[in-house]
């Protein structure tokens, strides 16, 4: 792939660096406290990136991205507690090995395991993205709808919980998206006689909402409560010790960075998942299966490249299909949105310079965390120690500054506050978020997508049976769904035999 040569040459301006320097120490100061995650990281900051140019905005959310991935490990390592969803694993291994006195070790496998997954994540990045682009461009108004049933299905399809609450979870979020004047012929639908449900929801305060504070109130039965955070002794020779013994478990890092990958470009999967699947694989590959738990160093290999290399992965379906990889670039979308930019197929096309400021963006942020990690991980230690009392009422400002700055409308900031609680409601029901999110986006696109090819089917649904690649996707939709009742089936089953 020949990356456009502006969009490249951008990341390397002075302040696009200074931006991105610091969106990565800010992004891992956040991973380290438990209770801020990627997605909240990123939704904070996409309304910022409104008075940005947008390949400095994108660059910066680039940045954040994989700073709060990565940060996650030290909260893991050091409190026992995942400071994201997609350091759950990394406590299994790292904790114990604090415990008997190993935490800069710990670390340092965290930090060199993190360094290494981004980087075959990347090179997935820069390989895999234009040709799925090609094969994108190929893409009609069938395909398209096709394409996000399929998407829909596998966030349904993952919803851990119930197989019912993410259909019902995503029919909401399809119905919020019919809120408006219709895109096709401007007739109102589900506007209930009021002027300001007009113009639908905006995406980004639904957004913010749901992810920001249904997350701060869940939180909040943790606030006041004492934090223990374990001592450990980080340094650059501890670090050169354990890259020098990384070869011993080359192996295992390829291996979970290509399950982190693979999982990654599935639609709504990403990272929050890989690092479990990808531990199971370390144990059940081991020799010595019974030393994971204990403080085994694959295990936090595992977890930690998987993570990071599933960022990768996650950007790719986000940059030639529009769809996004997890809950994290589907926050992204938004800011593509705001300065008016579509991701999916056309974009490589249209806006190559953007594509190529992401995909390198994404490089120089990772020498960027390297660096970090290595030289400052004691003030992300330090960090842990934050009183979320004062943390909590800055995010929610920033939160309403965000809903409001977009549009300057107070309606987006009752929005942002009814998502918000009504989030709260749905999470504690068992509902989950993701596809109420991803349908609301998605549900626009699918709408217009749908009555496109229905016309050019001379209003008839007999051209789908004519299109390769819509059958494919409907099929495996099909698929993914049969297979998720049947293992639903099973585990019932299981458990009324136990």
């Amino acid at each position: 792939m020949f990356l456009d040569l502006t969009g490249t040459s951008f990341v390397f301006e002075p302040l696009t660096l200074v931006v991105m320097l610091a969106g990565v120490f800010g992004g891992l100061i956040i991973g380290a406290i438990p209770g801020l995650t990627s997605t909240m990281a990123v939704a904070l900051l996409v309304p910022v990136t409104y008075g940005m140019e947008a390949h400095l905005g994108l660059a910066l959310l680039v940045a954040v991205y994989m700073g709060s991935i990565s940060g996650g490990l030290v909260a893991a390592t050091l409190l026992n507690i995942p400071g994201t969803p997609s350091s759950v694993a990394t406590t299994f291994d790292a904790y114990p090995m604090t415990k008997r006195g190993e935490g800069g070790k710990a670390l340092a496998y965290g930090v060199f395991a993190s360094f290494l997954g981004s980087m075959l994540g990347f090179v997935a990045l820069l390989l895999l993205a234009p040709v799925l682009g090609k094969f994108a461009l190929r893409f009609g108004p069938y395909e398209y709808f096709a394409l996000v049933v399929f998407t829909l299905t596998c966030i349904v399809s993952i919803s851990r919980k119930s197989l019912l609450k993410g259909a019902v979870s995503a029919l909401l979020g399809l119905f919020l998206a019919m809120v408006g004047l219709s895109e096709i012929d401007g007739i109102p639908r589900f506007v209930f006689g009021t002027d300001w449900l007009q113009s639908g929801f905006s995406v980004m305060p639904v957004l913010i909402g749901m992810f920001a504070v249904s997350q701060l109130l869940e939180d909040l039965a943790g606030l006041g409560k004492p934090v223990a955070v374990m001592k450990a002794d980080f340094s650059f020779r501890e670090f050169r010790q354990v890259a020098l013994s990384f070869r011993h478990s080359v192996w295992n890092l390829i291996r979970s960075s290509l399950i982190g990958i693979g999982i990654g470009i599935l639609p709504g999967t990403g990272s929050g998942l890989s690092n479990i699947v990808a531990y199971a694989q370390a144990k059940n590959s081991s020799r010595e299966p019974d030393s994971f738990g204990t403080g085994n160093p694959d295990g936090i290999i595992a977890s930690e490249s998987s993570n990071n290399a599933a960022t990768g992965g996650a950007l790719i379906p986000l940059l030639t299909l529009g769809i996004p990889g997890d809950a994290t670039t589907l926050m992204m979308i938004g800011a593509f949105m705001i300065h008016g930019v579509q991701p999916g197929p056309l974009l490589m096309r249209d806006h190559a310079d953007l594509v190529a400021v992401i995909i390198i963006a994404y490089l120089v942020s990772n020498f960027f965390m390297l660096f970090l990690q290595i030289n400052f991980i004691k003030l992300m230690i330090k960090a842990l120690k934050l009183p979320q009392a004062i943390l909590f009422p800055v995010i929610i400002m920033l939160c309403v500054v965000g809903s409001y700055a977009l549009n300057s409308s107070m309606t987006d900031v009752w929005v942002f506050f009814g998502m918000g609680i009504a989030g709260y409601g749905l999470v504690k029901a068992g509902y989950p978020l993701l596809p109420l999110v991803l349908g609301l986006i998605l549900g626009r696109m699918a709408e217009s997508q749908f009555r496109a090819a229905y016309s050019l089917g001379g209003d008839s649904l007999a051209g789908f049976l004519e299109r390769p690649i819509a059958l494919f996707f409907f099929a495996v939709a099909a698929l993914s769904l049969g297979m998720s009742l049947y293992s639903a089936h099973k585990r019932r089953a299981k458990e009324q035999a136990a």
